[in-house]
């Protein structure tokens, strides 16, 4: 398969972690929940983990490789107050202030 879109993700956060397998068919990712999220990839996209953090789904179809980023995103949306959560990779989290206190 000639992989021509691409769309990489960044997951932040204390143990926070992704992996691959059955050949970028099953993504498992660890995300603070009691239980490991486990999403299936669809026929047309690919999905590759570099390091720990940083998750590649590529393929041919444009429309297919963002809606499972979308997808996968969406299992823990960037947090706004800490920088936390899965986040693509150009994407930038305009951080909110805390309470103040007098």
């Amino acid at each position: 398969m000639e992989a021509k879109f691409f769309r990489f993700l960044k997951i932040v956060g204390v143990g926070f972690k992704a992996r691959a397998e059955a050949e970028g068919r099953l993504l498992y990712l660890k995300l603070g929940y009691s239980h490991e999220v486990e999403l299936t990839v669809p026929p047309a996209v690919r999905v590759f983990c570099f390091k720990n953090n940083v998750v590649c789904c590529t393929g041919i179809d444009k429309e297919r490789v963002h809606q499972f980023a979308a997808a996968v995103r969406n299992c823990k949306p960037p947090e706004v107050y800490k920088g936390k959560g899965i986040m693509y990779i150009d994407e930038v989290i305009k951080k909110k202030e805390g309470k103040r206190s007098k």
